[in-house]
């Protein structure tokens, strides 16, 4: 693996070059690995640069998920490349108030088990916001804080991420340009982003100790990560619009030296990806008018005219920005035409094929197909795709459903003791050999139940039972949609075992699971989850565990013939210039999917994880996302359906935001 150096940054990132209206500079990298890395890159190279000349590097680190594999690659330079941290200052954005620092939710906790327990940095120069200093002497302390970045010299290089309020640091919406370090309130969105670190949103502090927005722009650097897809509309705000107290992340437009990482599904509604032919000619972006670029363009237009694509003119085109595509493509009646078609054939009742059927050689379709859904919580198959779930198996396909992860931090401690006092109840009442032995297990969980600090690690009988409640709702959900019981498979993979939200990296442990399953079924279809919104990371690193073992599976000579389909779940949907095999559901497949998804009895009314700042209960995203679908398409001349569900067929590389 090698390290970028400096400038090489910009000149990997091909997406820099051509016309934008971005206001900040942004660099946007196929993957967040890649970025990460670059990041970690640059940041070694200020290090060594002062240690030539045996001056300190002062760095600003932020915490969660976003900088985690900058400090994976930190921690690598320093045991296999030798990057010494013995020149290093560190101040840190900010911490909860009030929060101890052996909390598993502390900052401070983050910061040693991610970075400072595995580099030979001086613990006297590392400075972390405290979460226990009394009320009354926060203020000064904020003050001491303050002075303290001062006398190192001020910060050189400061990493921030940018939360959905487009924050930084703790900078919530309202906060001034000239803001310093201080106490603050934290918005309802920000706690609600981090309810499943601490099991729940009542758990959240509802303050912080953070940096203020001046502090951050004295900075000398800076560098802004954002990842993901559910960072995609704020960071579009940032660095697209005007200036607002109300986006901090905004006032970077005002710094001399700010900068924008991201990845592309970060980057996904900036101007240049989102609608590139607004900024003139898309060759200048490096772009072709293809078939991919031209169905994109020709659904905005129809979208934004809230017209049909077979009625829209050549006067459409040339009014609203697409007179290359014209030049380029020929006249509006050939390009609806080619859209409409190419949508048209996406829309299909057999997702698995039919019996007799031929491929386009003439060749005869294999039937039935052997078929493996990959769900990475035990009810994403049914919430994302079980309308297309439940057609395969009654359309005579061999169907296996497998559970990535055991799901168990997502019941509530109240349901894990209904049910553990109905086993022991039911060996009671039966007169079953090992009633005592159930008796001591249920009042093991009571007594650390009742005993549980919040957010506290479940004990290891909680999550076993936790894991059962699950797996017997799963078992349910996967018979009534048609799966057979011996094709329910239950792969626990073992980097979601840490009873917290906070997971392992994946291993080969859990590439092994899933290359085993593989090989064992020799599937002609795979459905996944491409859901890589998932505010908890699940979604990308099962997805992720799926393309390496494939990798490795690259030679098998079944794999050859094998389609990938991609899903998505709770959180977002493939637009319609993605979509490229479309279900429609009937209203009673509608029906019959909800009282699939009404299976995951835990999750229902009320789930412990339902995701940031959405109240509806799972099924009711789901049906609403398909109809929306459905609606998409009527929209655009298709024919009307209560619902679709959407795919998109995995290419011969994963895409970038997915891939190792």
């Amino acid at each position: 693996m090698q390290t970028r150096q400096p400038g090489e940054m910009a000149a990997a990132a091909a997406h820099r070059t051509g016309p934008t209206v971005e206001r900040v500079p942004t660099v946007v990298y196929p993957d967040s690995d890649e970025a990460s890395r670059a990041v970690a890159g640059e940041i070694a190279s200020l290090i060594r640069a002062r240690q030539e000349t045996g001056r300190t590097a002062v760095l600003g680190l932020p915490t969660g998920s976003t900088p985690m594999a900058v400090y994976d690659e930190l921690v690598r330079l320093h045991r296999e490349e030798g990057l010494s941290f013995g020149n290093v200052v560190t101040f840190n954005l900010d911490e909860y108030w009030p929060m101890q620092p052996e909390e598993l939710q502390s900052y401070r906790r983050f910061m040693r088990e991610h970075l400072f327990d595995h580099i030979d940095i001086d613990p006297n120069n590392i400075h972390i916001p405290d979460g226990t200093i009394p009320l009354e002497a926060v203020d000064g302390y904020c003050r001491d804080y303050e002075a303290q970045i001062a006398q190192a010299g001020g910060i050189d290089l400061l990493i921030l991420g940018i939360g959905r309020t487009g924050h930084i640091g703790f900078n919530e919406p309202g906060s001034p340009r000239d803001s310093r370090t201080r106490l603050i309130t934290l918005d309802r969105v920000t706690r609600m982003d981090a309810a499943s670190d601490f099991f729940g949103e009542w758990n959240v502090p509802r303050k912080a100790i953070t940096m203020g927005v001046g502090t951050i722009l004295d900075a000398r650097r800076l560098i802004l990560l954002a990842f993901g897809e559910h960072k995609a509309s704020v960071l579009q705000k940032a660095v697209e619009e005007p200036v607002t107290p109300s986006v901090a992340a905004s006032f970077l437009q005002e710094h001399r030296d700010a900068r924008l990482i991201v990845d592309r599904p970060a980057a996904a509604v900036l101007t240049r990806f989102r609608t590139p032919w607004l900024l003139g000619p898309v060759e200048n972006l490096g772009l072709v008018w293809d078939h991919q670029l031209t169905r994109k363009a020709t659904i905005w237009l129809a979208t934004h005219l809230k017209k049909a694509i077979l009625k829209l003119t050549d006067e459409d085109y040339n009014e609203n920005g697409l007179q290359q595509l014209l030049s380029a493509r020929g006249s509006a009646y050939d390009i609806n035409i080619e859209v409409f078609k190419s949508l048209q054939h996406t829309i299909t009742g057999w997702p698995g094929g039919k019996a007799g059927a031929t491929s386009q050689d003439g060749t005869p379709q294999v039937f039935p197909k052997r078929i493996v859904v990959f769900s990475p919580h035990p009810d994403d198959d049914v919430i994302s795709m079980g309308g297309t779930l439940i057609r395969l198996c009654e359309q005579g396909h061999d169907v296996h459903v497998a559970y990535q992860t055991s799901g168990n931090i997502a019941v509530f401690d109240a349901n894990a003791l209904r049910h553990a006092d109905f086993v022991q109840e039911f060996c009671q009442a039966f007169k079953i050999f090992g009633a005592e032995q159930a008796d001591r297990i249920e009042d093991a969980i009571q007594s650390f139940v009742k005993e549980k600090d919040p957010g506290e690690v479940d004990s290891e009988e909680l999550r076993l039972v936790k894991t059962l409640i699950r797996r017997s709702e799963a078992r349910s959900a996967a018979t009534y949609s048609g799966v057979r019981q011996d094709h329910i498979h239950f792969l626990d993979l073992p980097f979601y075992e840490t009873g917290r939200v906070r997971k392992n990296p994946l291993t080969n442990a859990d590439i092994r699971i899933i290359r085993d399953l593989l090989c064992d079924v020799q599937p002609h279809q795979i459905y996944a989850a491409g859901d890589l919104s998932d505010p908890h990371g699940t979604h990308r690193v099962c997805l992720r565990a799926i393309y390496q073992a494939l990798n490795e599976l690259d030679d098998a000579p079944w794999l050859k013939a094998c389609e990938l389909w991609l899903y998505r779940g709770a959180w977002q949907e493939w637009g319609a210039e993605d979509i490229e095999m479309a279900v429609p559901l009937s209203p009673d497949e509608v029906m019959r999917k909800r009282l699939a998804i009404f299976k995951h009895e835990s999750q229902k009314d009320r789930a412990l994880f339902p995701g940031p700042d959405d109240a509806r209960e799972f099924w009711q995203r789901a049906e609403d996302r398909n109809r929306r679908t459905a609606g998409v398409f009527d929209a655009l001349g298709l024919a009307e359906y209560e619902a679709i569900e959407g795919f998109v067929r995995h290419k011969t590389e994963a895409p970038p935001e997915a891939r190792a």
